[in-house]
């Protein structure tokens, strides 16, 4: 069966290569060349649209940054919708449960069945094929996907058979990753800058009970060589920490570490830190403490 993948950027090229690496036919679209030209050195078909995807494609994967980038492929001029052979659609972007069920209820007019399929682990884990998948819908389209979404990570959850689930899960999942590099960045400035080694911080805290996956891949990775480059830029990270509060807002839960989170990283976005590295909120903290974490790396 052909499948078709709409956004190769940073997480959707590798979960595409995982997908040809496994054998799968696949049919790519982006906006940028660039993006899918690795893809098509591998023998990728190239769609022109959205709509070509649909039309030539039964099941179609998006991998898309924002809101607004899936509502335009969705319901553009030459949209999704527009489409006349696509019977599932499968979204692995954080979107929060309102758009999923607009997106599902469209959908559903047109004879297609949507599962949510996000996805945790950042661009790293999509090289690596370590992703964490979060799955929710009808159990037939799950199983009928399982052999193409367990090429992208060591585990699979099926959060519930409503598509909305897994996004409370993978927002539930997001907001922690915030608050833990949020407060992670707090505490490695203030450890450096009262003499520990961040090598020692590092060894310490990941066998401790301050382990987090900041402590554990996005320091490792982009922060003690002073690169900044995990991968995700900071305004994602902020769509990702609004749409949880809000999830959590509309179930009547104070929410109020993840506020605090939430202010940190706004505090650097009204800086110009919007295209920045998520891992980059660390130079906001360093600035406001007139201390530098030392490269190590």
């Amino acid at each position: 069966m052909e499948a078709g993948y709409l956004g190769v950027g940073n997480m959707g090229q590798p979960m595409a290569h995982r997908l040809l690496d496994a054998g799968h036919s696949l049919t790519i679209y982006d906006i940028r060349e660039s993006a899918m030209q690795p893809l098509l050195e591998r023998q990728a078909r190239r769609a022109h649209s959205p709509r070509e995807l649909a039309d030539t494609c039964e099941i179609v994967f998006v991998s898309l940054p924002t809101l607004a980038a899936f509502r335009a492929v969705a319901f553009g001029e030459d949209g999704l919708t527009m489409g006349k052979k696509m019977k599932l659609l499968v979204n692995t972007c954080t979107i929060g449960v309102p758009f999923v069920r607009e997106i599902e209820k469209a959908m559903e007019a047109q004879g297609v069945t949507v599962v949510d399929c996000p996805i945790s682990g950042g661009p790293p884990g999509a090289r690596a094929g370590t992703l964490s998948v979060m799955v929710s819908g009808d159990p037939a389209a799950i199983e009928q996907i399982r052999p193409m979404i367990s090429q992208w990570g060591r585990t699979l959850t099926v959060a519930g058979d409503k598509p909305g689930a897994a996004q409370v899960l993978k927002l539930t999942n997001n907001i922690l990753s915030a608050v833990a590099l949020a407060a992670t960045a707090e505490a490695f400035v203030m450890g450096a800058k009262g003499g520990l080694d961040p090598e020692v911080m590092v060894a310490a805290i990941s066998a401790g009970s301050g382990r987090n996956s900041a402590v554990e891949s996005k320091f490792p990775v982009s922060v003690l060589d002073r690169s900044f480059n995990y991968g995700a830029e900071m305004h994602i990270l902020m769509k990702d920490i609004d749409l949880a509060i809000a999830q959590g807002e509309d179930l009547g839960i104070p929410m109020w570490v993840c506020q605090a989170a939430r202010l940190v990283f706004k505090h650097a976005m009204f800086q110009g830190a919007e295209k920045e590295d998520l891992t980059a909120i660390v130079k906001y903290v360093e600035r406001a403490a007139g201390f530098e974490i030392p490269k190590t790396r």
